[in-house]
Order: structure tokens, then sequence, then C-alpha cells
């Protein structure tokens, strides 16, 4: 009968710590990776945040032509522009293929804004500060590129999208 009863008790123990190690392994296999989250649920975030009435929708081949990204380079996007050729409004989220190409990816975003800084530096002043306080943020494989007066409220919704 203690047999019995030690037989039962270690049967039980191996059984508690078999589900305990399951648990840690379940708790700990999304360390590490990134979740993906569609770039259109971002985009609805920051639809939420902010009026883009004044903006147009772009897509990847708007984003070749803007950044010179190529397509191998993009997993998603969205983007938003301004409607006229004499505002500087652009919000640009771009999910990577590779995260390794999130320095690459800023290199050109940034070459964007040294060209919108000469075309509006003396033609519109105004539109000259926005670029002067965009927002270009890398998270993960995730890229934010915003240049509006609502460029701050844009940073706080694309950071709450990816759970910061």
């Amino acid at each position: 009968m203690l047999n019995n009863l030690t037989n039962r008790n270690l049967k039980g123990a191996l059984l508690i710590l078999l589900l305990v190690g399951l648990c840690i392994a379940a708790g700990c296999s999304g360390k590490g990776k990134s979740e993906i989250i569609p770039v259109d649920e971002i985009g609805k975030r920051i639809e939420q945040s902010v009026s883009l009435d004044n903006l147009k929708k772009g897509d990847l081949e708007k984003v070749q032509k803007l950044y010179g990204l190529e397509a191998e380079v993009v997993e998603d996007v969205i983007l938003y522009t301004a409607s006229s050729n004499v505002k500087a409004d652009e919000i640009a989220v771009i999910r990577l293929k590779e995260e390794g190409k999130s320095d690459y990816v800023k290199q050109r975003l940034l070459k964007r804004i040294d060209e919108q800084t000469v075309k509006f530096k003396d033609y519109r002043p105004d539109e000259y500060v926005l670029i002067n306080k965009h927002v270009l943020k890398v998270k993960g494989s995730y890229v934010l590129f915003a240049v509006s007066k609502d460029a701050r409220l844009i940073e706080r919704a694309f950071d709450e999208a990816l759970g910061k």
C-alpha cells in the first residue's frame, strides 16, 4: 500500500511538472518573434486619431516613386499624401519583408525629407516647418514616416497599434 501511494504521488508530481513545463514553454514561445500586425490595422488606428480627409490614399507603386523603395523590400504599406503639391503632408506605414532593411528604408525616407526641404523651404515656410517636425520611426519590421501637424498623434497611434 505504501508503494502504491508513492507511485501515485510520483505520477502526480511528474504530471504537474509536465504541465508547468508546457505552460512555461507556451508563454515563452512568442518572445523574440514580433507579432505580425496588418498595416491596415495600424492605418485604422491613425484614422481614429487624426483626420485624413484632405489626404489621398496611395499604394506600393506610389511608395516606389516617392521613396525609391523596391517591391522586394516592402511587405505591406499604407500611404497618405497631400492632395495638392503645395502641401507637404505625408503618412506612410511600411512593413518590411526583413527587419535588416530598416536602415536602408530610413535612408530613403531621409532623402525624401531632404528633397521636400529644398522644395518647400523658401516657397512654403509653413509646410517647411511640418517637414522639420516629421516623425521617422522604426519598430521591428515597421517603419512610420509622418509629415503632418498631427505627427505626434500619428506616432502615438502607431505605437499603440504595435503595443508600445
